[in-house]
């Protein structure tokens, strides 16, 4: 009896560190990255590459990083939130001068004999910079958000000159979200996207952009300090920014300018930059409801798909697990992004949850982006499925983000049921 008490008292004291952890929210990821290891090697299987155990063994390099910072103080990060975006821009400016080249990209730096990105544990910095920011000020000002797009700036132009506009536009969605949750005025976060939809529709369909102009000059009426200045200043944006569209277009490597528009049309050039898609569809399209069975993808197995162990793997879980197979992964996320607002709106502070909301923009952009590119309706980025997609920068990256909301949930005041 003595005994059982004993070790009853000692399970206690190891779990105590944990003891208000989201179970949840750490269990899907783990799933999906011991799931995301078989679907590997599913892509990998005639190839004789071992990419899958490796995706394991940073997997579960990742859960132990994501419990040891869910055991730490979350809050502690506030004071050394410039330090931590000086350490960001200080390893994107890095990658410029020493960084290795690679599919006409120059975002890795060799360290060790492993190549790592830094781009992807600058969202992390940028979630906590902005956060700590928010935190101290709330965006219910024009300045106050200005200053969060000057100070988001800087990262964002590093990533896009290496150049990677995936990542680059995760910061876009980064910043969107934590603004929206600091208490930015959805007109406002219209007025600052705006310029980018304006961009495309003026050289798109010409009529589609005066509509957009003329509805962002009707929300500037409506929600700026000085409503005629404000619409007139809108359309002018607008103006300027399809202009503009044609300079910046000129700045993207020929690689990125098919990826961006051959989504589109991808049978214009099926054998070029729409084989990618072309074949991905095939394979989504043949799995049905119930797929072809694992290792059992005509696609996947004769290696149709070029790098589907990376960007292109919810082709191979669509062509193989079917229809089904595809539902359940997006329950999964779509439960882990159910426990990343319910820890939001849960946290003690501002600056907890305004990390869970910045993980949560990251991970939603990034999967409705991946997904939507592997069936045609988003142009392929380079943006990778988190848990799932091999990449060991992003994989550690997004559980290092677990782990910081698992720290939000694990020190709030009170347990809560839902």
């Amino acid at each position: 009896m003595f005994h059982n008490s004993l070790l009853r008292i000692r399970w206690r004291d190891w779990i105590q560190p944990w003891i208000q952890l989201d179970w949840l929210l750490l269990a899907l990821p783990v799933g999906l990255t011991a799931f995301g290891g078989i679907m590997i090697r599913s892509t990998e299987i005639n190839l004789g590459w071992t990419d899958w155990w490796q995706h394991w063994i940073v997997g579960s390099i990742g859960l132990l990083l994501a419990l040891t910072i869910a055991r730490s103080r979350y809050d502690a990060l506030i004071q050394w939130k410039w330090v931590i975006y000086g350490v960001t821009n200080f390893a994107l400016l890095a990658v410029i001068f020493v960084g290795t080249e690679a599919l006409g990209a120059q975002r890795w730096i060799a360290i060790g004999g492993f190549n790592v990105q830094p781009s992807e544990f600058a969202k992390l910095g940028v979630i906590i910079t902005l956060a700590a920011l928010l935190h101290d000020r709330t965006a219910d000002t024009l300045p106050s958000v200005f200053k969060i797009l000057a100070i988001t700036a800087v990262p964002w132009a590093l990533v896009f000159l290496q150049p990677d506009l995936g990542t680059s536009l995760v910061f876009g969605a980064i910043t969107v979200g934590m603004l929206y949750w600091g208490n930015a005025k959805i007109g406002w976060l219209l007025l600052m996207v705006s310029p980018v939809v304006a961009t495309i529709l003026f050289s798109v369909y010409l009529p589609a952009w005066f509509a957009w102009t003329g509805l962002v000059a009707l929300f500037a009426w409506r929600s700026l300090p000085w409503p005629w200045l404000g619409a007139l200043a809108s359309i002018v944006m607008n103006l300027i920014s399809g202009r503009v569209g044609s300079l910046l277009w000129g700045l993207l490597k020929d690689y990125q300018k098919e990826r961006l528009t051959t989504f589109l049309n991808p049978e214009q050039d099926p054998l070029g930059a729409g084989y990618h898609l072309i074949q991905s569809r095939i394979a989504i399209g043949s799995g049905g409801l119930y797929g072809r069975g694992l290792y059992n993808g005509t696609q996947t197995q004769l290696n149709f798909i070029p790098e589907q162990h990376t960007d292109f793997i919810f082709s191979a879980i669509g062509e193989e697990l079917g229809f089904i197979g595809a539902m359940l992964v997006l329950l999964a996320f779509w439960l882990i992004c159910l426990r990343l607002a319910i820890v939001a709106q849960s946290a003690k502070d501002n600056f907890g949850s305004l990390l869970a909301i910045g993980v949560l923009s990251m991970l939603v952009f990034q999967v409705v982006v991946n997904i939507g590119m592997t069936i045609g309706l988003a142009p392929v980025t380079g943006i990778p499925l988190p848990w799932l997609s091999y990449g060991r920068s992003a994989l550690l990256t997004n559980f290092i983000a677990i782990g910081l909301v698992e720290s939000v949930a694990n020190h709030r005041e009170k347990r809560k049921k839902y």
